[in-house]
């Protein structure tokens, strides 16, 4: 049952057909800073974004946001997106080809 839960929840949380790639990436430059322009970190404590399934950036996000996910660095950063820029970041980063080509 807990497992239905997190799959309906992960449907529900997902980011609409109305996401912007182009706004993504715009809206990136903030981002490029730890995760690098082309979403290739070159700082090993930060993770690659580039080809992360678009889904899972928007629920990271949400979750940075609301704070049930916990970062020092990336709470206050979330907190300033609104749900239409952390869609158009997810659909951005998940754009980007993963091998950073």
């Amino acid at each position: 049952m807990k497992y239905v839960v997190l799959v309906f929840a992960l449907v529900l949380s997902a980011p609409g057909m109305a996401a912007d790639i182009d706004a993504g990436k715009t809206k990136s430059s903030t981002c490029a800073n730890c995760h690098g322009r082309n979403g290739i970190s070159a700082i090993p404590m930060y993770p690659n974004l580039a080809g992360q399934k678009e889904a899972y950036l928007a629920i990271a996000l949400k979750a940075y946001r609301d704070g049930t996910r916990k970062n020092m660095v990336m709470g206050p950063m979330a907190q300033q997106l609104s749900d239409e820029d952390i869609a158009d970041l997810a659909a951005y980063f998940a754009s980007l080809d993963p091998s950073g080509k």
